[in-house]
């Protein structure tokens, strides 16, 4: 896309608030399988350039130099969540639709050389999670200057897998007035003596271990013509298919066609229909259609992709919101008309605008603004905004889920806060990312019914049970409003027990749990639920757990979970939904601890200290885990939150020294999917030098 002008080009380190020495051989975890000159394409610091213009040959040598076991930084940036399967509910309304359009999304979760490996210490960051709304994600960057194959950060991707979503790398052949250099195409089609492309058998590779889904791959580069454009189609069609058999994507972007030049066609036809399908069969997955369509390219495009045997719904029309979101200007009937089937997908082109346009870019700021991009302006799925002109995708598609299974749990944590929560008390006050945290939220964001006025729904950050945020409902609610949460399959026993913890803030309220065991007979009708009441045990303002047994609807299926509240006095209600839980009831032992953690690289200046942190997985049936947390344990004996990873190591930038203490202590604990945590594993960094 010509309109990138630089972007990332893989992992840096997390960076401290203190500017530390750059750690040993095997210090802060770097960047990954990012393409660029000769030299090592992992950075150490933040804001460390890694490489200049690329020689000949260069971009791919130290692509095509990696292997997992020199990798220093493979445990920081694998990730570990397997893709969830998902299902597709009745929709909340009659105009989004299951089994047509489907959405991809490109976007750039950081600048050139500071995008982070395992999160960061800020809130400030584009923390996705209308999850329910997307099939691909494309992990968008590359530079001329600083690499042009990017890997996705292993939180990224393993938040996208609990929802089900695929994640792909970005291969980035720039345009020549971006720096690009045809001599790069070339070097990316090479092959070796039996013919064969090992920068392709590469690309796979570096997917498999790291645990990504496929590549993105964007050939911008002019000049060249139909003898280099067949080596890339067949480049292509090798990618595909040793990447297919574990699984892989690739989705082509509409800019080189078959003369080999660059131009860019803003439709699917006989210049780049090769690059999809050809005389053999699949060559591409998906193509993004460039942002020149007009409403007769993408219905032509359409036809031809049917004429080919292909899924229409395989084209995502491109729809650049970077610069304009809610208010860009989109065809819609062209894409996804009301009337009448969809004619193709359609892709987001940078939707991290809704962060970036904002003045005040506090989580709860974010989350308003992107709850309008996904949802629309009434902010409820099951009411659209009449005639709206931004057409919000859960006003088209349908949305999806994973909650398949027990147990289940959600705090609804976002993966970014202000401070880190456990039971209720904050046990660390400084801000933090990291998207691997992040729970399974409601798809829906947010259907309320009441006969009164609607209340506020929103995902609040000034209080959280566990993690950095929680449910917040608001409001007069001058009669029972009733809040959907996650639409599920979960198979209902006479063991099967929900667990709310809840706290009244002003009230008071009584609250119910409402259970769906069945879906509504058509699109845009009520969820039909059955309302069980919630007894919280005691008073009072803080946080209390209620039980519900759902032992009298055994043998069946939970379609989906909500909430009522019904104001009991006269004041506006405050009211937060901390953790919801459904499980068997009976006992579950505790995740196993892990192996003793060892800190296996460390410097130290002025008291402050950066490490890395490794352990091994708890083995046996108690080794199931959903991931892992870190803390500090102070001279008095407290515990503060340093970071959380799905991985087996952590990263710690900047950890400062306690007074006099002679040796920091660190404790590392496993986390199920019920958020229960083990046994601590501990170790020790000892201080160099008096204070």
């Amino acid at each position: 896309m010509a309109r990138v002008s630089s972007a990332v080009a893989g992992k840096v380190s997390v960076s401290g608030a203190v500017p530390l020495p750059q750690l040993p051989p095997g210090g802060a975890p770097g960047r990954r399988a990012a393409a660029c000159t000769g030299r090592t394409s992992v950075v150490r610091q933040r804001g460390e350039v890694p490489c200049r213009a690329p020689r000949p040959g260069g971009p791919f040598r130290s692509l095509l130099r990696w292997s997992p076991g020199s990798d220093p930084d493979l445990a920081h940036n694998t990730s570990t969540v397997p893709l969830a399967p998902r299902f597709t509910p009745v929709p909340p309304n009659s105009a989004a639709r299951a089994g047509q359009a489907r959405i991809a999304s490109l976007v750039s979760f950081g600048s050139t050389a500071a995008n982070p490996s395992q999160g960061s210490p800020t809130a400030d960051y584009y923390a996705l999670t209308h999850w329910a709304y997307i099939d691909e994600l494309v992990f968008w960057g590359g530079s001329s200057g600083e690499g042009i194959v990017l890997a996705p950060n292993a939180p990224v991707v393993d938040a996208a897998h609990r929802n089900g979503v695929r994640v792909l790398g970005n291969v980035f052949l720039p345009p020549v007035a971006y720096g690009g250099d045809l001599r790069w195409t070339r070097d990316l089609v090479q092959r070796d003596p039996l013919g064969r492309f090992p920068v392709a058998e590469q690309l796979v590779r570096v997917a498999r271990t790291y645990g990504f889904d496929g590549w993105f791959v964007n050939a911008e580069t002019e000049g060249g013509d139909s003898e280099l454009a067949s080596l890339v189609q067949r480049f292509l069609r090798a990618l595909r298919s040793a990447g297919a058999p574990h699984g892989l994507r690739i989705t082509w972007y509409d800019a080189m066609n078959s003369t080999g030049g660059v131009g860019w066609q803003g439709a699917l036809n006989e210049l780049n229909q090769e690059f999809f399908e050809d005389r053999r069969g699949r060559v591409a997955d998906t193509v993004f259609v460039d942002f020149r369509w007009t409403a007769a390219k993408l219905a032509a495009s359409g036809a031809l992709a049917d004429r080919l045997g292909r899924d229409r719904h395989e084209l995502w029309a491109a729809v650049d919101t970077g610069s304009s979101g809610w208010n860009t200007d989109v065809d819609w009937d062209a894409i996804v008309p009301r009337e009448g089937d969809h004619v193709v997908s359609y892709g987001f082109y940078r939707p991290e605008w809704t962060r970036d346009h904002l003045t005040d870019r506090s989580p709860g700021a974010f989350h308003r603004a992107d709850d309008r991009f996904w949802t629309g302006e009434s902010l409820d799925p099951a009411r659209p905004a009449p005639g709206a002109g931004w057409r919000a995708p859960a006003t088209v598609v349908a949305d999806r889920s994973t909650v398949t299974a027990l147990p289940f749990a959600c705090s609804f944590n976002t993966g970014h806060g202000e401070r880190w929560y456990e039971d209720g008390e904050a046990v660390s006050d400084s801000a933090w990312n990291h998207l691997g945290l992040q729970d399974r939220l409601p798809g829906r964001r947010w259907v309320v019914d009441t006969a009164g006025p609607r209340p506020e729904v929103t995902l609040d950050f000034a209080g959280a049970w566990r993690g950095g945020s929680s449910l917040l409902v608001r409001g007069e609610v001058t009669a029972p409003a009733a809040v959907g949460l996650h639409r599920t399959r979960l198979p209902l026993t006479r063991g099967t027990v929900v667990e709310l913890v809840h706290a009244t803030e002003s009230g008071p309220v009584a609250v119910e749990l409402g259970v769906a065991t069945r879906e509504p007979a058509a699109p845009g009708l009520e969820v039909p639920y059955t309302w069980l009441p919630v007894r919280s045990p005691g008073a009072g303002r803080g946080w209390r757990t209620a039980r519900v047994r759902l032992a009298d609807l055994a043998g069946g299926t939970a379609h989906g979970l909500a909430v009522r509240i019904t104001r009991l006095g006269k004041e506006p209600v405050r009211w937060r939904l901390g953790a919801l839980t459904v499980r068997d009831a009976a006992a579950r032992p505790r995740p196993g601890t892990p192996g003793t953690p060892a800190v296996t690289a460390s410097a130290q200046q002025s008291g402050t200290a950066a490490l890395r942190l490794s352990w091994r997985r708890p083995a046996g049936p108690a080794g199931r885990v959903r991931h892992y947390e870190v803390s500090r344990i102070l001279p008095d004996g407290a515990r503060r939150f340093l970071g959380g990873t799905c991985g087996t190591a952590l990263y710690l930038p900047a950890v400062e020294r306690a007074g006099r203490e002679e040796a920091a202590v660190f404790e590392v604990r496993s986390v199920d999917e019920l958020y229960a945590v083990s046994a601590p594993a501990r170790t020790t960094l000892v201080w160099t030098g008096s204070r």
